[in-house]
């Protein structure tokens, strides 16, 4: 909360259960009751738990859906009342490529993400005539220190054999950058998006638009000043 004290920039934040209506509904309030209707809503929890579905207990598949997708369900339930009455609102998902897209070992993840985009369109769907824009991000690869050890250089210096695979399925032949996702979440929580509704826009480096190179066919030179041997401790949820 400093840093944002320091930019000049009010800020509040508190600690919320999102799979939890009431929590909901009463941070809701609170912001209501200290800064006025909420404009802008961004649904970003989320989760994911790499298991094979058949070893996947419904108690893990039920707290991925309820973080990933109950959850921007019952934020945007909790907020749309005010956008309705003041007619505007812009409500901005955190989608996924694996709103498009299978992978192993994350079922769950892909069948809320895949929610999540429809969830988008229907809120589009119900509220677009009180002037509310409901769109989605899908971020594609992203370079954070989630994802390092993907990136890591192996020992004999070569690339690790997942950052291969990304960079070969990738046109941009590179990982995202945080910064990849600031323009668009911005745009989208805009006037400038104002007749946008309904949509998810994949910051992907064209990832879904491309079947993709022979990994072994990837000039691995152009990238050899980039990652780090260094070891890094990943917090995967």
């Amino acid at each position: 909360m400093e840093e944002y004290k320091a930019a000049g920039v009010e800020a509040y934040g508190a600690i919320v259960d999102v799979t939890k209506e009431e929590e909901v509904k009463k941070f809701v309030a609170d912001v209501k009751e200290k800064f006025g209707p909420i404009t802008i809503l961004f649904n970003n929890a989320g989760i994911i738990k790499r298991i094979p579905m058949i070893e996947m207990t419904k108690a893990q598949w039920d707290q991925v859906i309820s973080v990933d997708l109950t959850g921007p369900f019952l934020c945007s339930k909790a907020v749309l009342p005010q956008m309705i009455e003041r007619k505007a609102g812009k409500i901005i998902n955190a989608c996924s490529m694996m709103s498009e897209l299978g992978r192993e070992t994350v079922s769950a993840y892909a069948a809320a993400k895949g929610g999540l985009k429809m969830l988008t369109k229907n809120i589009c769907s119900e509220y677009g005539q009180y002037n509310i824009q409901c769109n989605a991000i899908g971020p594609g690869y992203i370079a954070t220190p989630q994802t390092a050890p993907l990136r890591k250089k192996q020992p004999d210096g070569s690339m690790h054999p997942f950052d291969r695979f990304i960079r070969s399925k990738t046109p941009a032949q590179r990982w995202g950058e945080t910064d990849d996702l600031k323009g668009l979440a911005v745009f989208l929580a805009s006037p400038a998006s104002d007749f946008i509704n309904g949509q998810v826009v994949y910051i992907d480096g064209g990832i879904l638009a491309y079947i993709g190179q022979d990994p072994s066919q990837l000039d691995e030179s152009k990238f050899r000043d980039e990652g780090t041997s260094e070891d890094v401790v990943v917090n995967d949820k």
